[in-house]
């Protein structure tokens, strides 16, 4: 994972002006606290105006979501509400499909509704695309402001979790990206389908569209390494809101077909699933504990080796010392979204889904 990374060259933003019409969409339920600030900050991209579409969907939001958008319309920013009467499963991939039909953009870029960003972060993405004609390009996400030892954690946590899809992309086996900065061609969502085929998972409208791009056109997805190009997002105040989270990111995990990422997943889990038993099995036959301790230094110095290049990158160095606890957590957290995450429902928005 460390060489994947390590592949992937730091992207410069050239000083060519962007010539591609792009269009940032939004799928928004209930964040009357937030997407003020996510629209300010899309306003403020220094980017053509002639060539910048913003689509927001309001996903049936029970709060004042549309009131504030459609505050906006004078600045350009476009309202779509969405009124399915029947229940979905997949509610955010239908507001994504029904805001590309009505967009106008050569490149989609989607982001959430309670994300942050730089001035320049549009213009570096499409720089990227412009220069290397990707299909996809996953950009880096980071949690930010953190209120609490617990984000904290989660800081770190999900900054593994970034720097693995970009690993993956590096390496030329695409596993993960994260739907909150993600960008790719309305031609080539049109010629995949969309999300036919994953569109009964509520999740997967980043990883597993990105498997059909990666399966249809292999070697035409990127990574945009650069600090311009990071998202900013927060962590979940609390253990019951990360779970959930985790469990519908975990859900996808259901729709893989390729077998080299299912057998490093498995493999992964069983490391752990073996971790915990040998632990346990230490009090009661205490030899246990010198396979225990090995177990233990492989995963932390695995981690460390690969995490320090991370918080490098994030400019968030500090962190680094919390990984002592989080490979301890880890191991627990692991196994139990490992099960969780494949098996009934979970809350999503105010939403139980499956």
């Amino acid at each position: 994972m460390r060489s994947g990374w390590q592949k992937i060259p730091h992207f410069l933003k050239s000083a060519k002006n962007p010539i591609t019409k792009v269009s940032v969409l939004i799928a928004a339920r209930n964040e009357e606290e937030k997407i003020h600030l996510t629209i300010e900050d899309l306003l403020a991209q220094d980017y053509p105006k002639n060539l910048l579409e913003i689509i927001i969907v309001d996903d049936h939001s029970t709060d004042k979501t549309s009131e504030i958008i459609r505050s906006y319309a004078n600045r350009g920013v476009k309202l779509i509400k969405l009124n399915e009467k029947e229940p979905l499963n997949s509610y955010k991939k239908k507001a994504i499909t029904e805001a590309i039909k009505l967009s106008a953009g050569e490149l989609i870029v989607a982001t959430d509704a309670d994300c942050r960003m730089k001035q320049n972060w549009l213009n570096t993405i499409v720089n990227m695309y412009e220069t290397k004609n990707y299909n996809l390009i996953s950009s880096p996400v980071v949690y930010f402001e953190e209120k609490s030892f617990f984000e904290r954690l989660q800081t770190l946590e999900f900054l593994c979790l970034i720097g693995l899809g970009a690993a993956g992309i590096g390496n030329k086996m695409p596993s993960t990206c994260n739907g909150a900065n993600l960008a790719y061609k309305k031609s080539v969502f049109i010629e995949l389908g969309g999300f036919k085929g994953i569109d009964d998972l509520a999740s997967g409208d980043d990883e597993l569209f990105l498997h059909k791009v990666a399966f249809a056109h292999p070697g035409t997805i990127g990574f945009c390494k650069s600090p311009d190009a990071i998202v900013y997002t927060h962590g979940k105040p609390n253990l019951k809101e990360f779970i959930q989270q985790r469990k519908r990111w975990a859900s996808k995990s259901v729709k893989y077909k390729d077998k080299k990422l299912i057998g490093v997943a498995v493999a992964v889990w069983l490391f752990n699933i073996s971790l915990l038993i040998n632990f346990i099995l230490a009090f009661f036959y205490p030899e246990f504990l010198k396979l225990v301790a090995i177990q233990f230094i492989i995963k932390l110095a695995s981690e460390l080796f690969f995490l320090d290049l991370l918080v490098d990158f994030a400019k968030r160095k500090s962190l680094a010392y919390n990984v002592f606890i989080l490979t301890f957590l880890h191991v627990i957290y692991l196994i139990f979204i490992g099960f969780a995450g494949n098996s009934g429902k979970y809350n999503w928005k105010g939403r139980m889904v499956n």
